[in-house]
């Protein structure tokens, strides 16, 4: 019994290792979220309002740009999949490579081919892994991503955007995969077109401008006269809309990860605490076993050695 008692003592303190461990990471990820929360929030309203103007540059002035214009028959598409470079996340990089495989199929089903391009190296390792092929890939910023890191990103999705053939790496559509961050406890996976934009309104974006027609009368739209010429608006406006939508995105995905690996760090800390009582009961079960068993024994002793000294008298 003693040997099985120092089982359980170098158990306890194996796991209680460990505890420190997932306790710190968890502290270590509460902190980095409201970092990466405050830059998400920083980026919407420039992201938002970069929309709005690439919006109205299409939409005022009616121009066929290969950036908003959908192509007859396309037959490539891009992929960009945001995962992370570290583990330890839960379910938060299976499930954003799960949206992506389910939009691949869907894209492959409508007889497109699909070229993948990967941010993170978890993403990349579970293609490698399968041998698929991959255009580009990018590791090493995913935990604080910045404009620059974005920017590197877009700019060889834009260029293949605007190639004309899949000779010269050209594709037709440019989609993307990311997990946005909806509150600590909620990350969805999603996934969105970026390209060619399309300028459909949201129902609540709808129910707005009809609450609003309804109360003002019917929204007049305004008139842009552009300088030097819509084409050149949208060509210097729209790789900057791409940059803002890949650096959104990014920032979303950060905040994601850490609060998935906060998440999961809380499990693994529980489970620790759990894990230390339940061996905590066994290990005192077996000293009290010890105890027992040693009292036995001299009890026994005494009675031997009395019915001993009982005998010679």
């Amino acid at each position: 019994m003693g040997s099985q008692l120092k089982v359980y003592k170098s158990r306890i303190k194996s796991v209680s290792a460990t505890k420190k461990i997932t306790k710190a990471m968890e502290m270590i990820a509460a902190s980095r979220i409201v970092k990466a929360q405050r830059k998400v929030a920083a980026s919407e309203p420039y992201a938002k309002e970069l929309t709005r103007a690439v919006s109205a540059v299409a939409q005022g002035s009616g121009v066929q740009h290969w950036l908003t214009t959908e192509v007859e028959r396309p037959t490539r598409a891009a992929v960009l999949l945001i995962t992370s470079d570290r583990g330890l996340a839960g379910g938060y990089n299976s499930n954003a490579i799960k949206a992506a495989e389910q939009l691949t199929n869907r894209l492959i089903g409508e007889g497109k081919e699909v070229v993948n391009h990967i941010v993170g190296s978890k993403g990349a390792a579970y293609y490698g892994f399968r041998d698929r092929p991959v255009e580009r890939s990018w590791t090493g910023f995913t935990d604080e991503p910045s404009y620059a890191d974005a920017k590197a990103v877009a700019e060889p999705l834009i260029e293949a955007i605007k190639a004309e053939t899949a000779a010269q790496g050209g594709v037709d559509e440019l989609h993307i995969v990311y997990t946005e961050f909806v509150s600590m406890m909620t990350q969805t996976a999603i996934e969105s077109r970026m390209l060619p934009l399309t300028f459909e309104k949201s129902a609540e974006e709808s129910a707005e401008v009809l609450k609003s027609a309804l109360k003002n009368g019917p929204e007049v739209l305004p008139l842009y006269d552009f300088e030097p010429s819509p084409e050149e608006v949208l060509d210097a406006l729209l790789p900057r809309y791409v940059e803002s939508r890949v650096y959104n995105a990014l920032l979303q995905a950060a905040a994601s990860k850490h609060a998935a690996t906060r998440r999961a760090m809380k499990a693994a800390t529980d489970n620790a605490d759990d894990l230390i009582k339940s061996l905590t009961r066994l290990a005192n079960a077996a000293r009290q076993a010890d105890i027992t068993q040693e009292i036995s024994e001299i009890v026994g002793g005494a009675g031997a050695l009395a019915d001993a000294n009982a005998g010679s008298e």
